[in-house]
């Protein structure tokens, strides 16, 4: 019995085209769902910008001293060192026993005169003279300066200057021989006014003579009389003044005739000599 017509199996041929395969993720594993929850891959950072000029400026600027300073430690700590001269100071030396005080006080410079007590400085009456009651003078020895302008014209005004001009003290000394009247003064200001008492031994008339051997000291006499102020008594007015620190000397000299030049010349020297 003849064998059934069978049809040979259609078979297909087997592709040769290669499969397409997915690239093998090069991410971990561990990182993975990290980068699904952050929206897949980073996007690429930008490019830096380079610096400006300004910025090397202040970079050159702290970096150069920096480098210069170090270069100069090296240089310096690789020289030699330089040895130093010979001090030439000698040593203290200190006395072998104390100093006596005494002897120390006797070296010492002696306080001025005018420091002290002004009244032990004033010249001693001379002989054949009484004393004179001035009447603006308490008889203390201290001419207060409320008292001296109770002694001139227009008082306020004299007082007011004075405090201003840093008057101090004034010592006084009075006598009269016959009719003719001294007053010696010695009239201190504040050491900080010194100027003032410069001022006040300036202030003399056009005319005066100098006073031999007194350093800017004057004096001089009037020429014609004056009148008192409360009555109609005249007199003739004299008047020598000289400076020493903050200490003016002021003589003054009321006569009923003209004053002896001479004698005033020769009570402003021997009062001179008691300040220096």
């Amino acid at each position: 019995m003849a064998e059934p017509f069978t049809t040979p199996e259609s078979t297909t041929p087997e592709s040769t085209a290669p499969e397409s395969t997915a690239p093998e993720s090069t991410v971990p594993e561990a990182l993975a769902p990290e980068l699904l929850a952050a929206g897949g891959d980073p996007e690429p950072s930008a490019p830096r910008r380079p610096l400006s000029t300004a910025r090397l400026l202040l970079a050159a600027l702290l970096v150069g001293p920096l480098l210069g300073a170090s270069v100069g430690y090296a240089v310096q700590a690789g020289s030699p060192p330089t040895p130093l001269p010979v001090l030439a100071v000698p040593s203290p030396t200190y006395p072998a026993a104390p100093a006596d005080p005494q002897a120390v006080a006797e070296a010492a410079v002696a306080p001025l005169k005018i420091d002290g007590d002004l009244r032990t400085l004033l010249v001693p009456r001379p002989q054949g003279t009484e004393d004179w009651d001035y009447d603006y003078v308490s008889g203390s020895g201290w001419f207060t300066v409320g008292e001296k302008a109770m002694s001139v014209g227009n008082s306020a005004s004299y007082f007011r200057s004075m405090l201003q001009d840093g008057f101090r003290r004034d010592a006084v000394a009075t006598w009269r021989k016959g009719d003719v009247k001294w007053r010696v003064e010695l009239i201190q200001y504040h050491s900080d006014k010194a100027v003032a008492a410069q001022r006040e031994a300036e202030r003399h008339e056009v005319g005066a003579l100098p006073l031999g051997g007194i350093s800017g000291g004057v004096y001089q006499t009037d020429d014609t009389a004056q009148t008192y102020v409360d009555s109609t008594e005249q007199y003739y007015s004299g008047e020598a003044l000289a400076r020493r620190g903050d200490v003016v000397m002021r003589i003054t000299v009321f006569s009923p005739a003209k004053v002896d030049r001479d004698e005033l010349a020769g009570i402003a020297k021997q009062q001179w000599e008691r300040l220096v």
